[in-house]
């Protein structure tokens, strides 16, 4: 072999080996871009979760955005935003007004031992009842606009009877009562009034709501729940000074037994409604 051939093989293995460390410099630069843009894509996927997670955790909640809501009011019902429920035979002279929670379990007590008696002197004209309901077992203080955080099983409850009243004001009271039953009401510890479907469950034995598609339609697309809120405003807000469920308010005195408790048998219930109606 010449000495030229062999400076030409050098020259020639030189540019060879020049032009493989410029392929493998540019297979480096696009890797570091790649691990880079990478890099970048997940900064930006944690940066957007944790955005979206903020956003989530600051978004209201249903309630509270149902409080800016405007107010559907049920049919059979009077006053601002349909608040005034009063139902009775109108030659009835005085009016009972009932104030109660949906989770109460002294509610319960009550209409499970007294409910019966209360609804045969509403059908016998002896009194109408004027309903008023609070959701403050929800944690509720409607009265300062503040939504509670301890469920909210009342208030769901509630926009349910409003879709049974909006049914007719009889669906209403047996609904109420089954709300308020031994088998259907939960331990006020358990907000299983939350649930649509349990609500649902229980109107199923009432007849005028059994399978009765609009009342269902109003209670899973929350046609009364703007309604639930401003009923208990209304209890928040009313002047006969009752802070607690039961309640029971005739002549504007609030109907109490001489320890200072809401009667909870037949004899105490007779006894201080009766002399009230002749008052």
């Amino acid at each position: 072999m010449s000495k030229r051939n062999s400076q030409e093989a050098k020259t020639a293995a030189r540019e060879r080996l020049r032009q493989e460390r410029e392929r493998q410099a540019k297979r480096d630069k696009v890797k570091r871009q790649v691990i880079v843009a990478c890099a970048i894509v997940g900064v930006l996927a944690i940066a957007g979760g944790i955005g979206y997670a903020v956003v989530q955790a600051n978004k209201p909640g249903h309630w509270e955005a149902v409080k800016s809501d405007k107010v559907v009011a049920p049919a059979n019902t009077t006053g601002t935003d349909g608040t005034t429920v009063v139902i009775g035979k109108n030659t009835a002279k005085k009016t009972l007004k009932v104030y109660e929670d949906p989770r109460c379990p002294i509610c319960a007590q009550f209409e499970e031992t007294v409910g019966a008696t209360v609804k045969k002197d509403l059908d016998d004209g002896k009194f109408k009842i004027q309903y008023i309901g609070g959701t403050f077992i929800d944690g509720d203080q409607l009265g300062k606009g503040t939504v509670g955080t301890r469920g909210e099983g009342s208030k769901n409850a509630m926009s349910a009877m409003g879709a049974a009243l909006n049914v007719s004001p009889e669906a209403f009271l047996e609904y109420k009562s089954a709300l308020y039953s031994k088998q259907w009401h939960p331990d006020e510890t358990d907000d299983k009034f939350k649930s649509d479907d349990y609500l649902i469950k229980v109107a199923d034995t009432v007849p005028a709501l059994k399978n009765n598609t609009a009342f269902r339609n109003a209670v899973k697309n929350g046609t009364y729940d703007a309604w639930a809120l401003a009923m208990s405003k209304t209890f928040d807000t009313n002047k006969d000074r009752v802070t607690g469920t039961p309640s029971f308010v005739m002549n504007g005195k609030m109907l109490t037994t001489p320890a200072g408790n809401p009667p909870m048998t037949v004899n105490e219930f007779n006894s201080l409604v009766d002399p009230a109606l002749k008052a």
